[in-house]
């Protein structure tokens, strides 16, 4: 009998992302939302799992609602201003008093190793301490923050020693100064300078929203900074998204590799996020995630993976790993994540106005978008560059499609000198052709 577990199948998919991030510098934000509700157990297990694999974790975690809640049973009316408390000596008390609290709450949860829970057998070493300074924000538009405060430098090199000894590093919304005041920081700003201060490899900001989406609603998986800004001037001012995107587009461009923006309700947005190739988030970065660009010798094997499929079905002719060495440079490649998921290349006739373009695919997992469209404007592109005044596809089953994009039929007598003796009688392909401006 075959029983399949899609588990089994899951984890394969996973493997060569629990290879990549061993060793790797994440900085996570867990909001004080997250931590009050049922799911800060499971955020819990899921970091242990993280630390299990190799990860090297900063947690900087937020107790903003602990802290309203606090003050709100003292009788204490705190004064906002911009999204900000004025931390008077009144509101400090309660910063603090709710900061030990969590901080002691979260370092038992991450120590608990009892045989009936998921930590069992997790030996996790978590180091909390004066690991940030802090400066005073001062007078602002004749407004005296008192001791709410703004990063002046996480201390880079101790955190760093904690990690290679194998210790998850807890910090807390909360500074020191040189003078021993204690200042209540944004755990947003907490996390891009600790991030950017350990040129770590992910910021990933657990809050409220599941991401950014476009007009329609539908979730952009992928931002640089200068795409996403805009909709932080839009974001309400000291609201967690217009934290947590000031944080993220920040951090990208001081040398984050790759900032995450998550939603903590989602019961798998941690680790779907990390161990899938599509992820579940917005991910904001200077560095393009999916590129179009030349192939090179390095890409074959993704070819071969990505043709193969659509050789066997009769859409494509067969090319072999001789061919593809050797027609490479004809070829434009989509990369999505070190994934080969789309091709096309433009075959040059010697001493003719006219070129091909072969070989378009896309893989079935990234159908149904705009992907085939690119690489065909692609080529079209590359082919005017190299003065081809019109260029023809032979297709057996996707005459339509080019034809939409303003292919016309054509017959095999409008082929160049060569493509005509080597036309394959056997599959009957239709002759399209597009002429070049």
């Amino acid at each position: 009998m075959d029983t399949r577990f899609p588990f089994v199948d899951w984890f394969r998919n996973a493997s060569p992302y629990i290879n990549a991030h061993r060793g790797r510098t994440f900085v996570i934000l867990m909001e004080g939302e997250a931590i009050a509700s049922q799911r800060g157990e499971q955020l819990i297990q899921d970091l242990a799992l993280l630390h299990s694999l190799g990860v090297r974790l900063v947690v900087v975690f937020g107790i903003r609602p602990q802290v309203q809640a606090a003050l709100q049973k003292a009788g204490v009316a705190p004064r906002l201003v911009a999204g900000r408390w004025v931390a008077d000596s009144a509101v400090m008390a309660q910063v603090e008093q709710v900061a030990s609290h969590q901080r002691l709450w979260l370092e038992a949860r991450l120590s608990l190793g009892l045989p009936s829970t998921p930590l069992h057998g997790v030996d996790l070493s978590v180091i909390s301490g004066n690991l940030v300074t802090a400066k005073p924000l001062g007078v602002r538009e004749g407004v005296d923050f008192d001791r709410s405060g703004e990063v002046r430098r996480v201390r880079a090199g101790a955190i760093e020693g904690l990690l290679e000894k194998g210790s998850v590093v807890l910090l807390p919304p909360l500074g020191f100064s040189s003078t021993g005041e204690v200042f209540d920081l944004d755990a947003a700003d907490v996390a891009h300078h600790a991030a950017v201060a350990l040129n770590a490899d992910k910021l990933i900001l657990l809050g409220e929203s599941e991401g950014l989406a476009n007009e329609q609603g539908a979730l952009l998986r992928q931002l640089s900074p200068d795409e996403a800004e805009p909709r932080l001037a839009a974001a309400e001012q000291g609201g967690e998204l217009a934290r947590h995107l000031q944080a993220a587009c920040s951090a990208a461009r001081e040398g984050v590799a790759r900032t995450h923006l998550l939603c903590w309700r989602n019961h798998d947005a941690l680790l779907g996020e990390l161990f899938t190739r599509d992820g579940v988030g917005t991910m904001i970065t200077e560095h393009r995630y999916e590129q179009l660009r030349p192939a090179t010798l390095s890409d074959i094997a993704g070819l071969l993976d990505l043709l193969e499929p659509l050789e066997r079905r009769g859409m494509l002719v067969a090319r072999s790993r001789e061919r593809l060495e050797h027609e490479i440079d004809d070829y434009l490649v989509i990369e999505r994540d070190g994934m080969v998921i789309g091709c096309a290349a433009l075959h040059v006739f010697a001493q003719a106005d006219i070129a091909e373009l072969a070989c378009v695919a896309v893989h079935t997992s990234y159908q149904g978008g705009e992907r085939g469209e690119r690489l065909v404007q692609a080529i079209e592109q590359r082919a005017h560059r190299l003065g081809v005044g019109a260029i023809f596809v032979l297709t057996t089953h996707t005459a339509h499609w080019f034809a939409e994009r303003g292919f016309a039929s054509a017959s095999i007598d409008d082929l160049p000198l060569l493509k005509r003796e080597t036309y394959n009688q056997a599959r009957k392909s239709k002759v399209l052709i597009k002429a070049l401006a």
